[in-house]
């Protein structure tokens, strides 16, 4: 009976002892889940925090007053400085602390406290957009070979343009300035872009290429403004080569009897001679105008000093036809026969441009008739099409072609 009694005992000892245990295990299995729970609403808070302090900061960024954009005029002997703002008059005033001396010159642009005017930094110069497109990142993969016909004038433009920036040693021996600048001047399709292409592939200078007609603004000392950054573009980032092509839509010839309009072309005009032959010297620079207009362009324009060298590109003759058409068609898949003398004959007259038209012409003409080849025929029948088309626009009246 007491055994009875002594196992009852213990059977229900057991199973008080296995419901304590299963407690225990769900209460320590809930304390692991509550303590991870506050490590994440710790993590949180922490996140949170930052946030908060984050957006104070930028809230207190936005209402700090705004900055005048200004000039430094002068510096003064105690330290204190001359700027000119945006609001109109001069005004002596102090700089900050924390502005290194030597960042502190006549000219620099600076931010200035819109309540005190107290210099409080000084920036970086501006550029116009315009200008910075202007530099050209990627070399074209224009070749001297690719421009056939013109071997003296690419004798000249390298003598001008490249060697001074490859090897300024030569002309320090023989005691001469290189030429500033290289005009090319020719009708239009004869090749000069072409030139100014190799000779930015065939350097290692910076290139910066615009067109004329970009320097031409709407408000009075805009166009001006333009030519002056340009240069100064130039300048900072020598040795480099200036490319301006049409150069005619700047430099035509300064009349009396002008419009408003004409003025502000001849004051961009007028800084960008003073650029080219002014007080300030243009350094390790190179100028290349191109222009199929030489009797508008200034006198001014013309003289030594600014162009030093001026390269007549001409009409391309027999032999030059010859080779221009070898140049177009080396990547082209030729039937058996083609006979170039032939068509450099019989495409008297024509330019650079009016050949590759026709070599266009002939490889349509091949893929009119499902060929993979180009024939004697299609570049006859080219030659007759773009000679066709350039003689209806020559006799259309009233109609100038550039």
């Amino acid at each position: 009976m007491e055994d009875e009694q002594i196992r009852e005992f213990h059977e229900k000892l057991s199973e008080r002892i296995a419901l304590l245990e299963d407690k225990n295990d769900k209460l320590v299995e809930a304390s692991r889940r509550i303590e991870g729970e506050k490590r994440y609403v710790e993590s949180e808070l922490l996140r949170l925090q930052k946030e908060v302090k984050r957006l104070r900061a930028e809230l207190e960024r936005l209402k700090t007053p705004p900055l005048i954009i200004g000039n430094i005029r002068d510096i003064l002997a105690d330290g204190r400085v001359v700027v000119k703002s945006s609001t109109g008059p001069d005004f002596i005033v102090n700089t900050a602390e924390y502005i290194a001396k030597e960042n502190i010159q006549t000219g620099a642009r600076v931010a200035l406290n819109k309540q005190t005017l107290a210099v409080m930094g000084v920036l970086p110069p501006s550029l116009d957009p315009i200008v910075i497109g202007a530099e050209i990142i990627e070399k074209p993969d224009m070749a001297y070979e690719d421009v056939g016909g013109l071997d003296k004038e690419i004798i000249e433009i390298r003598e001008a343009v490249e060697d001074p920036l490859l090897r300024p040693e030569l002309y320090k021996k023989v005691g001469i300035d290189p030429p500033k600048g290289v005009l090319l001047i020719g009708p239009p399709g004869t090749g000069k872009t072409l030139l100014a292409k190799a000779v930015a592939h065939q350097t290692n200078a910076t290139f910066i290429r615009l067109v004329g007609s970009e320097l031409v603004q709407k408000y009075i000392g805009e166009g001006a403004r333009l030519v002056r950054e340009l240069f100064q573009m130039a300048r900072e980032k020598a040795p480099s080569i200036v490319f301006i092509d049409e150069l005619d839509s700047i430099g035509a010839k300064r009349l009396d009897m002008a419009t408003s309009g004409d003025r502000e072309v001849q004051r961009t005009l007028m800084q960008f001679l003073a650029e080219l032959d002014g007080f300030n010297p243009i350094g390790n620079v190179r100028i290349i105008g191109a222009t199929n207009r030489p009797d508008i362009l200034d006198e001014a324009l013309m003289r030594p000093g600014r162009f030093d060298r001026i390269i007549a590109i001409p009409v391309p003759n027999f032999e030059a036809r010859c080779e221009i058409f070898k140049i177009h068609t080396h990547r082209m898949n030729l039937a058996e026969g083609i006979d170039f003398e032939a068509m450099a004959k019989e495409a008297d007259g024509a330019t650079g441009a009016d050949i590759k038209a026709m070599v266009t012409e002939a490889g349509m003409f091949a893929i009119r008739d499902n060929r993979d080849y180009v024939t004697m025929a299609d570049f006859e029948k080219a030659v007759d099409k773009v000679f066709g088309e350039s003689l209806t626009r020559q006799k259309e009246p009233g109609v100038m072609y550039a």
